[in-house]
């Protein structure tokens, strides 16, 4: 099972790279603002999830440069769990007005981020 998991993953990964989608463009000054945004923002994610490919891709599409973490290190494997609350992927750190919000499941996150960036 593991092997036929890997494969699959290998897959998706090599499909995501051939049809990666066009970033967004945006004046450079919107740009700007855009960017000093998402420093608030992280995603907790795997690299071969499909899930976590969807919410990847959509950040590309938007350009929108959130920080990446690997949710299989085991340091930010016990922050998801104690602080967001469940080990599941992909999940969005949102850090505003000094509180922190865990946002779950890849539909939720990209209309979040389409609605906060587009």
């Amino acid at each position: 099972m593991f092997i036929v998991r890997w494969i699959l993953g290998r897959i998706i990964l090599l499909l995501n790279f051939v049809f990666a989608p066009k970033k967004r463009q945006r004046p450079q000054e919107q740009q700007a603002t855009v960017d000093q945004q998402t420093q608030s923002l992280a995603l907790y994610q795997y690299a071969a999830c499909p899930f976590c490919v969807k919410v990847r891709r959509e950040m590309r599409r938007q350009n929108l440069s959130i920080n990446l973490v690997d949710a299989k290190q085991e340091q930010h494997k016990s922050v998801l769990t104690s602080q967001g609350g469940k080990l599941q992927v992909p999940c969005l750190r949102i850090e505003q007005d000094g509180k922190t919000q865990w946002l779950y499941e890849s539909k939720a996150i990209t209309s979040y981020l389409n609605e906060r960036f587009a």
